[in-house]
């Protein structure tokens, strides 16, 4: 071997291990980057949840915890002590969730049942980017689409439907969570192994009762699982609600009249309604207490769900 090549295999080796050095370097230094960044994410979350809690007791150090789960009345703006029951905030946005519900679910569903078992490659690969795209809309244009087109389709058909009403900001948070459904249940029904549609077909079932049937059972875990987060996004909705639902709390479950949800009310004392300190600034945050423990139930009831009635395959 010349001096030449002599020096060169030298020069090879020395790179080398200095391209070694290095990568060690990074696998040292990569795993802190990464712990980094998961304890900010959960610092950030216990910071959220620790103004929540503090804020939500300076709030009930003024009213009782009695008065806030029990009274029917919510009037905090009232010129006297104001009444603090949330239960109609709570009525207002179980029944934009329950007309979202009969939306979202028949038309999610169906929909991922057409592209799981019916659609071929090429119109899935239509489809589902048409339904990304539906997802991807700001809510604020919802909202307007609710206030400025279904609300005054819906007049047409309902004389006296009020011009800011639950039913509209409903059907119109449905349209919104229907792409969610619509996904995630497609991903579970996909999911489910051919060798069983197969068999289905062998024993002489059509394609429906393999979907209904077949497929539909064995994906109940994840169709049910999209479904209640899709429910859970439904109840933290804002701009959609507060621009077509209106703001009158009530407890009636009249769809046609105007009420208001708990997000709503957030972003009406947010916006500049009530000044730093007083007892309907702190009202937001046990507002929004309230709204995180109904929305970290939902997601716990999802999670449960997909552990308890998952299929293994």
């Amino acid at each position: 071997m010349s001096t030449a090549q002599s020096l060169s295999v030298r020069e090879l080796i020395q790179a080398k291990k200095q391209r070694k050095g290095t990568l060690t370097i990074m696998e040292k230094v990569v795993p802190i980057i990464l712990l980094g960044t998961a304890v900010i994410s959960v610092l950030t979350t216990f910071g959220i949840l620790f103004t929540l809690i503090f804020e939500t007791f300076e709030f009930f150090s003024r009213v009782s915890i009695a008065e806030f789960f029990t009274s029917t009345k919510w009037y905090p703006f009232s010129e006297t002590s104001g009444s603090y029951g949330i239960l109609p905030l709570v009525a207002g946005t179980l029944k934009v969730t329950a007309i979202a519900s009969l939306v979202a679910v028949p038309i999610g569903i169906a929909s991922a049942i057409y592209l799981s078992e019916y659609a071929s490659d090429k119109t899935r690969r239509i489809i589902k980017p048409i339904l990304e795209v539906l997802a991807g809309i700001p809510t604020i244009v919802y909202g307007f689409f609710a206030l400025t087109f279904v609300t005054p389709l819906l007049r047409s058909f309902i004389p006296g439907l009020d011009f800011f009403n639950a039913l509209s900001a409903g059907i119109v948070v449905g349209i919104m969570i229907t792409p969610m459904v619509t996904s995630l249940s497609e991903d579970a029904m996909s999911s489910v192994p051919r060798t069983m549609r197969e068999g289905a077909f062998a024993l002489g079932s059509t394609k429906f009762e393999v979907a209904i049937k077949v497929v539909l059972p064995a994906a109940v875990s994840g169709i049910v699982a999209s479904v209640v987060l899709a429910l859970s996004r439904a109840i933290g909705e804002t701009m959609i609600v507060t621009l077509a639902a209106g703001s009158t709390p009530s407890l009636e479950w009249d769809v046609t009249s105007s009420i208001q949800t708990m997000t709503a009310y957030i972003a009406q004392v947010s916006s500049g309604d009530a000044g730093f300190g007083t007892t309907i600034y702190y009202s937001i945050y046990a507002v929004g207490m309230t709204l995180f423990v109904f929305t970290l139930a939902m997601n716990l009831l999802a999670q449960f769900i997909s552990r308890r009635f998952r299929e293994e395959y």
